[in-house]
């Protein structure tokens, strides 16, 4: 079928990830440039998620990503990338992660495979990389409060990367389980060494924060996140899967930013998802993607009184880009297992 061929793959594991040790400084360069890649024509191709939900009694899904960068660190053909990630909301009381996920990535000039990926790390780290770079771009400068809902993998990202770019002096941190915010406050005192504030309610965290962060796991859309804490001049960043703001969050924003339109007008799940239905967000009221503010197309903050929404659903550009730094980084120092294909 191949030939007389021999065709090998990487393959990234847990461990081996872990092992890369990628800094934060690393992490956010390759999404940034993934966002770069993006904005620029001919530089990539996003397809727009799918699901897919094996059973109902189950209570989780898989969220499937597919995209194309044309350049990557260490090949200048880039890669095709497809993320498949599994979201199961009771696997805490399984003692397993809530997500865990691979990056395939494949030549796209021939459809070779090139590498498997744990990307359970990706998935955190990505996300967190694109709430930081969010900020970067929409936040003020002078930002010295984080109030952030939500303790899984992400929530630890979002925090630490959000913190390397603004160095708060105040991060309050909130989630539903008084066990999971404890240890998030814990492991955030450790890695960040100063002071975590933890909160016993939604309010008592967000309200008057420069920058609110809500990555909560709710089971129904429920409206905890209160438009009316919401302080002029301040960035909102909502992203749950259910959505847990108002309908009147949108009303108070200067700004609406997205990571992909695309992303963002289809499907049942989303912390906005309601806000689109209604026309309250769309193509008309939406003021740029993020890529188009990274690379200058559009502005981002202009004014420090703007009050900005920055809703992202995920992009698979920021996998396929993370898991080609990681690629680049194993082989430059020899981590990772070489896997006969065929």
């Amino acid at each position: 079928m191949h030939g007389n061929q021999e065709l090998y793959l990487t393959y990234l594991n847990g461990p081996d990830v872990a092992q890369l040790a990628l800094t934060d400084d690393e992490i956010l360069d390759a999404v940034e440039e993934g966002l770069r890649a993006q904005g620029a024509k001919g530089g990539a191709v996003i397809e727009p998620r799918v699901h897919l939900e094996p059973n109902p009694e189950f209570r989780g899904h898989f969220n499937v990503l597919r995209g194309y960068l044309a350049t990557a660190p260490g090949r200048a053909e880039g890669y095709a990338g497809v993320k498949v990630v599994g979201d199961y909301i009771d696997n805490y009381q399984r003692g397993l992660p809530s997500e865990m996920a691979l990056l395939n990535l494949f030549d796209p000039r021939n459809g070779q495979p090139l590498a498997v990926v744990d990307a359970a790390g990706i998935t955190d780290m990505r996300t967190g990389a694109v709430t930081a770079l969010g900020a970067k771009y929409l936040a003020r400068k002078d930002s010295k409060v984080l109030g952030h809902v939500g303790a899984r993998g992400t929530a630890y990202w979002n925090v630490r990367l959000l913190d390397r770019l603004f160095d708060f002096e105040e991060i309050r941190i909130h989630s539903r389980r008084p066990e999971s915010r404890e240890a998030f406050a814990e492991r955030l005192r450790r890695d960040l060494d100063k002071e975590i504030v933890v909160t016993e309610d939604w309010q008592s965290c967000l309200e008057g924060a420069d920058i609110m962060v809500e990555a909560s796991r709710l089971e129904k859309p429920t409206p905890l996140l209160k438009t009316e804490w919401v302080k002029p001049g301040a960035l909102v960043v909502p992203y749950g899967t259910q959505s847990a703001i108002e309908i009147t969050l949108t009303d108070v924003m200067d700004k609406m930013v997205v990571d992909d339109w695309g992303q963002c007008k289809g499907g049942k799940l989303g912390s906005l998802r309601a806000h689109v239905e209604s026309g309250k967000l769309s193509e008309e009221s939406l003021h740029a993607e993020l890529c188009q503010i990274v690379t200058g197309e559009r502005p981002g903050r202009e004014r420090d009184e703007e009050t900005i929404l920055f809703w992202h659903r995920g992009l698979s550009l920021s996998d396929v880009a993370l898991g080609a730094a990681m690629l680049e980084k194993a082989d430059r120092l020899g981590i990772g297992q070489r896997l006969r294909y065929a």
